[in-house]
């Protein structure tokens, strides 16, 4: 349980309330694309976002080679993104959390180069991409946001080259760790406990590692005190420690 006034734990969507929010009411706003936006061009914003059914886990959102139409906002919920290899496995390429766009990469080819997929049952906005593009024609600030956003996607790709090229497996998971605990963090919750909505297979696949060797980092992690882990739910104890070992 929660101490009074400290952050909430983040916890999967089930234990959520599922209501209709608009733009102007989502807690999500200031991470999303309406920030810099006012109140009157934010309720245009508002008029073509289509609001879907959440989406259960583990079905798609959307996969590899469909038309691109639209860009997703997550507003509750987790999804990952992979492609599939020559020999068919799964090759996971990114996780997204609340706040965080989903589609951007399809915007050059018209069609979607991977497959979004649930983590657990999540809520997304859907944001047709070419009324987005005439809205920007009228808000520019709204076309600065979106080209904000897909620059910070392209520099999380150099880290993850980085991150998967040159430095040892416990680094890896450390800095994994550690990016997890600041995206909770600017959400409002807590950035040292935590649910993983990713199983060890998918992170030992995002990570370029075997399972196995994930098992037993989060073990030795645990050991030497960096962490404490039951089951998916983890809480950082010595974020120091953790940050040294990421060296980051």
């Amino acid at each position: 349980m929660n101490q009074p006034g400290s952050p909430p734990v983040a916890v999967p969507l089930t234990d959520l309330p599922q209501g209709k929010v608009a733009c102007q009411d989502c807690s999500l706003h200031q991470l999303c694309l309406p920030v810099g936006i006012d109140r009157k061009d934010l309720a245009e914003l508002d008029h073509i976002i289509k609001r879907r059914r959440p989406i259960q886990r583990g079905d798609h959102l959307f996969v590899a080679s469909d038309k691109f139409r639209s860009i997703y906002a997550v507003r509750s919920g987790s999804l990952k993104t992979y492609n599939l290899t020559e020999d068919g496995r799964e090759q996971v390429t990114g996780f997204f959390l609340p706040g965080e766009i989903v589609g951007l990469d399809a915007i050059g080819e018209g069609v979607h180069a991977c497959s979004a997929r649930a983590l657990e049952t999540t809520s997304v906005c859907e944001i047709p991409f070419e009324d987005l593009e005439g809205l920007g024609e009228r808000i520019p600030a709204l076309t600065h946001q979106l080209l904000r956003i897909m620059s910070k996607e392209m520099h999380h790709d150099q880290v993850l080259l980085m991150l998967l090229g040159k430095r040892a497996a416990e680094e890896r998971l450390a800095a994994l760790l550690l990016n997890l605990s600041q995206r909770y963090g600017l959400r409002g919750y807590s950035s040292i406990e935590f649910n993983l909505s990713m199983s060890r297979h998918d992170i030992a696949n995002y990570l370029g590692l075997a399972v196995e060797t994930v098992s037993r980092l989060f073990s030795r992690m645990q050991e030497d005190g960096m962490l404490a882990v039951r089951s998916r739910h983890v809480r950082l104890t010595d974020i120091d420690k953790l940050r040294a070992l990421a060296r980051v």
